[in-house]
């Protein structure tokens, strides 16, 4: 009892001093810890945020090529330089926040801008090169956004559902190209063929005379047919059906989430192709119905 009536003593006096507790340091660094993690999870959620909408522009422009293997057009590259400097920035911002330990804490943070920012780099890598971009490339890429020696670590399962979510935006370009162009959109490959330079002539006599000038061989090009975009998705879908899991991982619910996704994409541009094919061969390309012509009466059916 004595020690509480101190205690309502020194409560109700409060120009008496409080006893100092040897505690109180060790909460005050506590309490400064939690709001640092506080902030640099606010700074990077927004930064992703940030990621995120600036890629999804760079899709939205990018939604408008209609060609393969060829580099992206200057309208196009124009728009999105502004986009593609702001995602610098953000990367730059928070390459600080996300060293050490930091880059595995924040990881469900950075995870939404990572995703999205290699969906649209990989779409634009595929655009202008008809190929899939590798990890170390995008790894690279993101690491080279930093300020100072820290860099932000694209992690594998990052690279990996963004290719998940590229599927999409190429289902959506090969659709709009078919219904664009009418044909499936494909690039044309390359290759050199070799000259030996031999010139046939007739002589006098009716022979064919052969002058061989090794040294005026020359290198033509020569277009060759090349994988058209459906060929590609199904290459795509099937190598990421290979992918073995760890179960009960949050990263294999997220795979097994995008999967059917990944597969009713390819689904659909198959289904497109098939209609396209199928409806080019019933009518001559560039028909038109006669609308004047009337509705011939059905005919009566034969019965027995």
């Amino acid at each position: 009892m004595g020690q509480k009536r101190r205690l309502e003593e020194i409560m109700d006096d409060p120009s008496k001093p409080h006893s100092s507790s040897p505690f109180m340091p060790m909460f005050e660094s506590f309490r400064s810890e939690l709001d640092e993690h506080h902030d640099r999870r606010e700074r990077v959620i927004k930064a992703s945020r940030d990621i995120t909408a600036g890629s999804k522009k760079i899709i939205f422009s990018l939604q408008r090529v209609r060609n393969l293997n060829q580099p992206i057009p200057p309208g196009i590259s124009k728009a999105n330089a502004q986009y593609w400097k702001n995602i610098h920035t953000q990367y730059e911002s928070i390459s600080c926040d996300l060293q050490g330990l930091s880059a595995y804490r924040y990881a469900r943070n950075i995870t939404g801008g990572n995703q999205e920012f290699i969906e649209a780099l990989s779409f634009q890598h595929y655009l202008e090169t008809q190929s899939l971009i590798s990890y170390e490339e995008a790894r690279s890429r993101v690491s080279n956004m930093r300020a100072g020696s820290g860099s932000v670590f694209l992690a594998p399962e990052d690279y990996i559902l963004g290719i998940f979510d590229m599927v999409g935006e190429l289902m959506r370009f090969a659709i709009t190209a078919m219904a664009t162009n009418g044909i499936i959109p494909g690039g044309e490959a390359r290759q050199k063929v070799r000259s030996t330079g031999i010139a046939r002539s007739d002589g006098d006599d009716g022979v064919e005379n052969m002058d061989t000038d090794e040294t005026t061989s020359t290198q033509e090009e020569q277009k060759v047919p090349c994988r058209n975009v459906l060929a590609d998705l199904r290459e795509l879908r099937l190598q990421l059906e290979r992918l073995e899991l760890p179960q009960g991982s949050k990263f294999a619910d997220d795979v097994d989430k995008k999967m059917s996704v990944m597969r009713q994409c390819v689904e659909k541009v198959e289904t497109a192709l098939y209609g396209l094919i199928i409806r080019g061969q019933e009518r001559p390309k560039g028909w038109i119905p006669d609308l004047r012509e009337e509705k011939r009466a059905p005919e009566a059916v034969e019965s027995y």
